[in-house]
């Protein structure tokens, strides 16, 4: 492994920014010091520029196996990793679905071979695949995801027999998509009776309604408190749904934890009217006030994490009808830079930044040595120029689709370079594409 020296960051950690050298050796953080001279394969002169953890982002979808025409894990990581996400969770509904352990290692195979990014998969759960979920690894597996609502293949659990099972026997940590489905299909029969086919994407939040998220997150709480499961409920979309979970515990104390996506925190239902089918994902982009909401409870502590539910479709696939339509859309690249320009905007501070996409995290899902700018941990790290304005566009955009939903927009902070488990993965638009990220691991009893 090689050496590399980073000179005169502003290091932003654990709610405090200073001014600081840091030396990575053999992957890991050897010394943080006021000021540090000792030889280096590499130095890197961070003078005006603020270093971060990592980001680590508990939600994506790099669809493989199975969906590599839309993406994969070496084009997606790639485009993690140029965006300042050194540590990935990807979610089971690929195809096969990742519904068995062997599924499940042979995902990890292909990570170890292909990702530019740190990793972590899933292990999913059906109706009928408890006894394989049990068996999970909690040491080296981060989760067990469960769809409560629409999903892909055999991934929908809606046997409560199964769901009550699963809340009181799970070894591990259990991460939700909330939304009730007999809800959805009832609403989506409302419009297609006034509408026939012919419904606009503008209806998706009256379909995916704020009813239906509330159901299912709130019985996924009551299933939890009932049984003491480690919960963890991704992608909040309404403001009614965080007065679901408590801010009066620290972290590393809560059994229920949850998930705001920069999606919901940055578009609201006004904004289908020029983004159409590129926004919608599921859950749906809804009100302002919801949008509004979701970041008040970033900020006052009972969401815990900023994910970004990366789901990479073709844009091809995005230009059909609503009904067509999958929904998804990818962020990895592009999710750090839009918290920055919150920061720029006075919504949100940078330590907050640091906390709720890699502090957090760590804690969340009990990461092994990550999360934090710490001697003896991991070198994942990321060097940002807050004042570099660059415009989204076709030419700079690294997903294997192509398109994004910022495209047009000018960030004001610019990511230049990147360092993976002591890696020098991303450096000024340059990747170390010889060097794959490592596989996460937890310490969990």
């Amino acid at each position: 492994m090689s050496t590399i020296l980073i000179k005169s960051a502003t290091i932003v950690n654990e709610n405090k920014q200073y001014v600081a050298d840091i030396l990575v050796k053999d992957g890991l953080i050897e010394r943080i010091d006021k000021q540090i001279d000792v030889a280096a394969d590499k130095v890197i002169n961070a003078e005006g520029l603020h270093l971060f953890p990592g980001a680590i982002d508990d939600q994506v979808h790099f669809r493989e196996p199975g969906l590599t025409y839309k993406g994969d894990i070496y084009s997606e990581s790639r485009a993690a990793v140029a965006g300042g996400i050194t540590s990935f969770m990807e979610m089971p509904n690929t195809v096969p679905n990742t519904l068995t352990r062997q599924l499940l290692e042979d995902k990890y195979a292909i990570a170890a071979d292909k990702s530019l990014a740190n990793y972590s998969f899933f292990m999913g759960a059906s109706n009928d695949n408890l006894d394989e979920v049990l068996r999970t690894d909690i040491k080296n597996v981060c989760g067990i995801k469960v769809f409560m609502g629409s999903s892909t293949g055999n991934m929908l659990v809606d046997n409560p027999a199964t769901l009550e099972n699963l809340f009181a026997q799970s070894p591990m940590l259990i991460a939700t998509h909330c939304e009730d489905e007999a809800t959805i299909q009832s609403n989506l029969n409302h419009f297609k009776q006034l509408l026939g086919d012919n419904i606009n994407v503008r209806l998706h939040p009256k379909i995916r309604s704020e009813e239906a998220c509330y159901l299912s997150s709130s019985m996924a709480v009551d299933l939890a408190k009932k049984h003491n499961t480690r919960l963890h409920i991704l992608h909040i979309s309404t403001e009614k749904e965080t007065y679901l979970f408590d801010n009066t515990i620290p972290l590393k104390d809560k059994r229920i934890t949850a998930e705001a996506c920069v999606h919901h925190l940055w578009f609201s239902d006004k904004d289908y009217e020029t983004k159409g089918n590129l926004i919608k994902w599921n859950p749906a982009i809804k009100t302002e006030h919801d949008r509004d909401g979701i970041l008040k409870g970033v900020l006052d502590g009972r969401i815990d994490v900023i994910a970004t539910d990366h789901a990479p479709h073709t844009a091809e696939e995005k230009a059909h009808p609503y009904l067509k339509a999958p929904s998804g859309g990818p962020l990895v690249q592009h999710a750090l830079p839009a918290m920055l320009e919150f920061y720029h905007q006075g919504k949100i501070s940078l330590e907050q930044i640091a906390e709720k996409m890699a502090h957090n995290v760590a804690i969340c899902f009990e990461i092994e040595k990550r999360g934090f700018i710490r001697e003896g941990y991991y070198a994942d790290l990321v060097l940002v120029d807050l004042n570099k304005p660059w415009q989204v566009n076709k030419s700079n955009i690294l997903y294997k689709c192509k398109w994004s939903p910022f495209e047009g927009t000018t960030f004001k902070s610019k990511i230049i370079h990147t360092i993976v488990s002591g890696n020098l993965a991303w450096s000024d638009g340059v990747f170390a594409t010889d060097v794959a990220g490592k596989r996460l691991s937890f310490v969990r009893q």
